[in-house]
């Protein structure tokens, strides 16, 4: 599975960054997380708000830090 963070590597794409791998990991998935921080490429991506979080280039969660109870339900 791969993990797509948008944003400028701010400490809310960092923790956005740890939840997902920390949700991920509860759930035994094995995953890549990728991080974009190049403002064209995130607005490429339709994104107007980060940070962003993208499952497998499918768009989930965009302008906040999901908490990690979040991220599991969007893995189920």
């Amino acid at each position: 599975m791969k993990f797509t963070i948008y944003g400028s590597g701010c400490a809310k794409c960092t923790q956005l960054t740890a939840n997902v791998e920390e949700a991920a990991s509860a759930k035994g998935i094995e995953y890549r997380v990728e991080k974009i921080t190049d403002t064209n490429a995130i607005i490429d991506a339709g994104i107007m708000r980060t940070p962003a979080l993208a499952i497998d280039d499918e768009i989930v969660i965009e302008g906040k830090v999901a908490k990690v109870e979040e991220i599991q339900k969007l893995l189920a």
